[in-house]
């Protein structure tokens, strides 16, 4: 606006609707010569009515006894500027409450007289964003770090000052290579140059381990994610972190119990097999040296009592194999449809005709991996069978949709599980009862396979027939996996 051609009338026109609240004040007087609609509005003041009015009565008491010297000295310097740049600023509604603002200031010549401009943003909406956002910083359970392109430590909330052994606002303006182990410190500024040469969301250390320095000296893997954002002090990085220590522990664990387990497997399959087929060819070769004369019934007995001792363990090898084959993920998915792999699962386990097996399958078709699933229901429909005392008897099949899984129950009229050993027979060589047919090695595989793919397993009463009721809930809808980029 050019000063030399600035009339009142002009000035009113223009600030009448900008906006910005806009307050033009008199020096000296602090009087208030005029007060635009948005100002007024945003004060709860009616059309017109801050129009001489002075100034103090926009401001909190507590700023009131010092403002007349602060206005005074501005008008003596004259220069455009944000008024209290780096403190909180405050106007005093109509009502008597407070509302956070933001002001720029500047002198302007009217008429030949000097007036100063006041241009009053109100601040509320992004205060209470700001307060939201510090609130969501202070309560989330991950550590939250803002780092600018020095690699200083602007903020860290207290998830991350825990994390690392920090007192609240301790690590604010240190450097940020004080939360890495020190062997990689060295590298760290270029890697960091480079992400702020190129942005993007990302996980940072994509498929290798890393590592974070608690103050203490003792390091702990972590995961970290990294965005970037423009603020007004420059670009900014924000980075997520995630201390992985209880869950690579328990990767650890469960990768030594896998590798035993195969380990285990081996010697059952190799070192465990060749001896029993020795006994069993011994036993062969001790029979045909015998005469038969000599071979009593009690003799033939015996040799019939050690055959079928033998085809027993190595059936037992065989379901040990099984077991741990049961830990592998099938990766290989089909289109299944419930019905069919029912009418199968039946089928296959050689279900007899003194039997009556009653289907009620609604469930949908979907992709999975069919083969682990089709295992289970056999297994199920064949212990139903074998477990029977009567040789006959009743079973039920059914299977339905519920929200992303399938649920299959196979019911049976036989004994049913007793309550204290229903978590028992999931167990490896674990059977409901001392007079239970069986190894006690198939509810083992079966529970083994569905938990690998996402699912879950449970045993109680039939109400439908007494017996024991197996519940299967299958993921009709996988979940998605990480991996490495």
């Amino acid at each position: 606006m050019d000063s030399s051609q600035t009339s009142w009338t002009m000035l009113r026109a223009v600030l009448r609707h900008a906006p910005v609240g806009v307050l033009v004040v008199e020096r000296g007087s602090g009087r208030i010569r005029f007060a635009n609609f948005e100002i007024e509005r945003m004060l709860g003041y009616e059309a017109g009515a801050l129009d001489g009015a002075l100034l103090p009565q926009l401001l909190p008491p507590s700023v009131v006894g010092t403002h007349d010297a602060w206005v005074e000295n501005y008008f003596k310097q004259g220069q455009p500027r944000r008024m209290g740049a780096g403190q909180k600023l405050w106007a005093l509604h109509r009502s008597g409450r407070t509302i956070p603002i933001e002001v720029g200031l500047m002198l302007q010549p009217v008429d030949g007289e000097t007036l100063a401009l006041a241009y009053v943003s109100d601040r509320s909406e992004a205060t209470r964003l700001q307060a939201l956002s510090e609130g969501v910083s202070t309560a989330l359970p991950l550590g939250l770090l803002i780092v600018d392109v020095a690699g200083r430590i602007v903020q860290a909330n207290a998830s991350l000052e825990r994390m690392f052994g920090y007192g609240p606002g301790e690590l604010e303006g240190s450097n940020l290579e004080v939360l890495l182990p020190e062997r990689f410190r060295a590298g760290h500024p270029e890697q960091m140059g480079r992400f702020f040469e190129r942005p993007s969301p990302r996980a940072m250390g994509s498929g290798r381990d890393l590592m974070a320095r608690h103050r203490s000296g003792l390091e702990f893997p972590v995961e970290v994610a990294l965005n970037s954002y423009e603020s007004a002090n420059g670009r900014l990085v924000i980075a997520v972190v995630s201390d992985i220590s209880s869950r690579k522990a328990a990767e650890d664990a469960l990768r030594q119990t896998n590798e035993q387990l195969e380990e285990f497997t081996y010697v059952a399959s190799h070192d465990l097999r060749s001896p029993l087929r020795g006994i069993a060819e011994l036993l062969s070769w001790i029979r045909e040296d015998l005469p038969e004369a000599v071979i009593t019934p009690d003799i033939a007995h015996n040799f019939d009592r050690a055959r079928v001792r033998i085809e027993r363990g190595e059936r037992m090898i065989d379901d040990l194999l099984d077991y741990a084959r049961a830990g592998q993920r099938e990766k290989r998915c089909q289109t299944v449809d419930p019905h069919e792999l029912v009418l199968e699962a039946v089928a296959s386990a050689e279900v007899p005709a003194s039997f009556q097996v009653q289907l009620a399958v609604s469930a949908s078709p979907f992709e999975t991996a069919a083969a682990p699933l089709a295992v289970v229901l056999r297994n199920l429909v064949g212990n139903a069978v074998k477990h029977n005392p009567n040789g006959q008897g009743r079973i039920s099949v059914s299977a339905f949709d519920q929200g992303r899984f399938a649920v299959f129950v196979v019911e049976d009229d036989g004994p049913g599980v007793p309550a204290a050993a229903r978590d028992r027979i999931f167990k490896l060589f674990h059977r409901a009862n001392a007079k239970s047919v069986g190894h006690g090695v198939g509810l083992a595989v079966s529970r083994r396979m569905v938990n690998v793919h996402g699912g879950a397993i449970v045993v109680d009463r039939s109400e439908l027939l007494g017996g024991a009721r197996f519940t299967v809930q299958w993921p009709r809808i996988g979940l998605r996996e990480a991996e490495d980029e």
